[in-house]
């Protein structure tokens, strides 16, 4: 069982590796090892996760997840396939946890009644500065 946080915990048996030579630098290693590791998991037919789990998921994560509802996760950094595998089943858990937690609920405030006075004041303190330019510059007064 891997735990994504508390209380949702999804088999490992849901989990399915597929692996493949990585790119990049590294010599006769890459040309030979297997050391890339795919991560697959079905999210549509997962049943650790509730349906409003899934969806807060398939939205969150839409650029990842394939049109059948399979979540991909792909590691290459490391020259070994069990630590990609291990690097691809952690950032599997942080992509779910990160999916799943809930944001709180913004709570609207009023505007402070001082607030507000000051704003209004400091307008009727402008209009009036404007007013006495406008009487000192006219072309009437001249």
């Amino acid at each position: 069982m891997i735990e994504i946080k508390k209380g949702v915990e999804i088999p490992e048996r849901l989990l399915t590796f597929r692996f493949s030579r990585s790119s990049g630098p590294g010599g006769q290693n890459v040309n030979k090892v297997s050391t890339r590791v795919t991560l697959l998991l079905d999210i549509g037919n997962c049943p650790a996760l509730t349906e409003a789990q899934k969806t807060r998921i398939g939205s969150r994560l839409k650029t990842r997840i394939s049109k059948d509802g399979v979540l991909r996760v792909i590691s290459q950094r490391h020259r070994t396939q069990a630590a990609n595998k291990n690097a691809a089943t952690t950032k599997l858990i942080e992509l779910l946890a990160d999916a799943l937690e809930t944001k709180p609920h913004r709570q609207k405030t009023k505007t402070p009644a001082y607030a507000v006075r000051r704003r209004l004041e400091e307008k009727k303190r402008r209009s009036t500065l404007k007013k006495q330019r406008l009487k000192r510059f006219s072309p009437d007064n001249e």
